[in-house]
């Protein structure tokens, strides 16, 4: 199982110096292969450092480094095709879609780059690592995490992600896990439990109380301090000073960081539940629900500032790293469905919070009712790819 873990680097100054110039150069590169990439239909590594190597290794970088920028830039240009490809871009024909076609990518000064052993070396017993530079081999740089990362660390494989970030130099390091036995058994999993996700409850399960899911991860003091933040990141940018501005760069990160402070919390809650019962869990995919849903104005903000997808990974990875089976289900008509009788009809919610089923009469709240279809469909497409699994064959016999 993959992770990635992010550590504080803690360079001297000339270090620090030295690491800026780096990235500079690095990225400067990257946009000179940028550019030639642009005029080619063959966007692959090797096929790039044919044009573009000896000019790099001209420019101060030396071999390895030369190939992990040409990398970058072949991975940066396949996603973005991948994205074309996909819609994200709008159709073919799109403006928007002709103004990313038709122009080069282009990377920051300091972007990130990634190194790999050859490049970087950890020393984990002595909290350093050794990396090379435009000012030679930097030896001894020191970088700070907290214990369990440290020991995650040494199961460290693949290359590390050198970032600036804030002032900061902090490494991004691809940890490869083993994943632990399951905790259940892989063929019957004692139920599931189902997790539907929200803006006015940001997750209900199908074991919560339906007497009392407002307390239960509900959006009330959340969404609270959001507006809040919205409220005061309005008035700075209406005031629009240098003072005003700088608050606005401080507080960027501290709203992302606390949206993820939020969603750990409750991710580890989900989990623990489904520990506590043997269950696997199934959770919805909002993947695209910006694009298929339409709100009032006033609640597109919160839709838009929630991070749905980050909390989904979290409770995947933390439940594979519990041993519990997740399944990503297809939210469409959860919420409308009846789990009693599977009536299925849109007038059969009322309200946000109310479900009141037009056909056997059943009622309750809207979001524990949609856990628990979540919950049913989870066991139906498990099983479903349970089947689907070729069986060993059976050895015969001497009669």
């Amino acid at each position: 199982m993959k992770r990635i873990v992010v550590v504080k680097l803690t360079p001297t100054p000339e270090q620090h110096v030295a690491l800026k110039a780096t990235l500079k150069l690095c990225n400067a590169g990257a946009n000179m292969v940028a550019r030639l990439a642009h005029t080619v239909t063959d966007h692959r590594p090797f096929a790039l450092q044919k044009h573009v190597y000896a000019q790099l290794k001209a420019s101060g970088l030396s071999a390895q480094p030369a190939i992990r920028v040409i990398k970058k830039v072949a991975d940066a240009y396949a996603t973005r095709q991948a994205n074309l490809t996909s819609g994200n871009y709008g159709p073919p024909g799109s403006k928007r879609y002709a103004k990313v076609v038709g122009k080069p990518i282009k990377f920051r000064e300091d972007a990130g780059q990634p190194f790999d052993d050859r490049c970087l070396s950890w020393q984990i017993d002595q909290s350093t690592v050794s990396i090379w530079t435009t000012a030679g081999r930097l030896r001894r740089v020191g970088f700070v995490c907290a214990p369990w990362q440290l020991k995650l660390l040494t199961a460290r494989k693949g290359e590390s992600d050198l970032v600036f970030r804030d002032g900061h130099f902090y490494l991004h390091a691809t940890v490869d896990t083993d994943t632990p036995a399951p905790l259940v058994p892989a063929d019957d999993p004692a139920g599931w439990l189902g997790v539907d996700l929200g803006i006015v409850n940001l997750a209900v399960t199908s074991a919560d109380d339906p007497t009392n899911l407002d307390a239960r991860w509900s959006g009330g003091a959340v969404t609270a301090r959001r507006k809040r933040n919205q409220t005061l990141r309005a008035a700075l940018q209406k005031v629009g000073t240098k003072s005003a501005k700088r608050k606005l760069k401080a507080r960027r990160r501290k709203e992302a960081r606390y949206v993820t402070d939020v969603n750990h919390q409750l991710s580890k809650s989900v989990v623990a539940q489904a520990q506590r019962t043997g269950q696997g869990i199934a959770v919805e995919d909002l993947s695209g629900i910006r694009d298929r849903i339409r709100l009032a104005k006033a609640q597109r903000q919160q839709l838009h500032s929630w991070a749905f997808a980050q909390l989904r990974d979290q409770i995947t990875y933390k439940a594979q790293a519990a041993g519990l089976p997740v399944q990503v289900i297809d939210p469409r008509n959860t919420s409308r469905t009846c789990h009693r009788c599977g009536h299925c009809n849109r007038a059969n919610r009322p309200t946000q919070a109310v479900f009141r089923c037009r056909n056997c009469g059943w009622s309750g709240h809207a979001d524990h009712n949609a856990a628990l279809n979540i919950a049913e469909l989870g066991h139906h497409s498990y099983r479903a790819a349970q089947s689907t699994v070729p069986k060993a064959a059976t050895p015969l016999t001497a009669s």
